[in-house]
């Protein structure tokens, strides 16, 4: 059975890839053939596409040149790498992964509509992120109030106890991180105090 076209297509471009990677490396055909092993014809038959690229033949030149052998093959990514979950609603807020479940930090785009009554905080393990996309936040973080608008950050621990939502009567969008704790977003930004700062 003959290869696929797209196994057809990266196999073509193993050749001249070879060729480009060798002269910026500045050596010569003869000096490739001394450190590989393989004759100097072979290996222009190779970066000419006279002579099909074999594990046999690829193995040696990728540790003389010292590059990994899919850099060599320009082999194609396998899989959609697009994240596609559906978004959830969650106490009347939109939340929407932005990451899959299995990895050590989450990401979700959340939408919170205002809220009616006080502010509950909670606290749980982890460290989170939060980046306002557009409206005002008010983080209730320990004893500090504060209030966030739009590009502003902030980075907590979230044993403290925590709460968060719109500043007023509009909603608040934001992207938010959890990693498990100690696992640090090396971002830090404070948002503006509120003149009522508690």
């Amino acid at each position: 059975m003959p290869p696929a076209p797209e196994i057809e297509a990266v196999l073509s471009e193993v050749g001249p890839r070879l060729k480009r990677v060798r002269e910026r490396r500045g050596l010569t055909l003869a000096e490739l053939a001394t450190a590989t092993g393989i004759s100097k014809s072979t290996l222009s038959r190779l970066e000419n596409g006279r002579r099909k690229p074999s594990l046999e033949l690829l193995l040696p030149v990728a540790q003389a040149f010292r590059v990994p052998l899919d850099e060599l093959v320009g082999a194609p990514e396998t899989g959609d790498p697009r994240i596609r979950l559906k978004p959830k609603v969650r106490n009347r807020r939109v939340v929407v992964p932005l990451t899959s479940e299995s990895g050590s930090v989450h990401a979700w785009k959340v939408i919170i509509p205002p809220e009616k009554g006080e502010p509950e905080l909670r606290t749980h393990e982890g460290q989170e992120w939060l980046y306002v996309l557009s409206g005002e936040l008010r983080l209730i973080l320990g004893d500090r109030d504060i209030t966030m608008g739009p590009g502003e950050v902030a980075e907590f621990d979230t044993r403290v106890p925590h709460w968060f939502g719109p500043a007023g009567k509009q909603a608040v969008e934001i992207l938010s991180l959890l990693g498990r704790h100690g696992h640090r977003m090396h971002v830090r930004a404070e948002g503006r105090q509120k003149v009522d700062d508690r």
